[in-house]
């Protein structure tokens, strides 16, 4: 990135969003580009487990996976 600091809006919970699309520019004025960004976790304390808070990962294929219900059932192969 530029270096430049972007605000996150946090949820009802408190959290930051699930995933965090950026709209670059094109030079040539044409349609941007979004970089697609995933809230991680941060990692884990050795003692009790605990979250130490998130980070978020680059996705490179740009695109976000369709949410799975609980309720669907996955199309059995032949």
């Amino acid at each position: 990135m530029d270096g430049r600091v972007l605000p996150v809006l946090l949820g009802p919970t408190g959290h930051p969003p699930k995933w965090y699309e950026i709209p670059v520019p094109t030079p040539d004025g044409g349609p941007p580009t979004v970089l697609l960004y995933e809230r991680v976790p941060a990692g884990y304390s050795k003692r009790l487990g605990l979250q130490k808070g998130w980070k978020y990962d680059f996705r490179p294929t740009g695109t976000k996976p369709k949410p799975r219900w609980p309720w669907t059932k996955t199309p059995r192969q032949p």
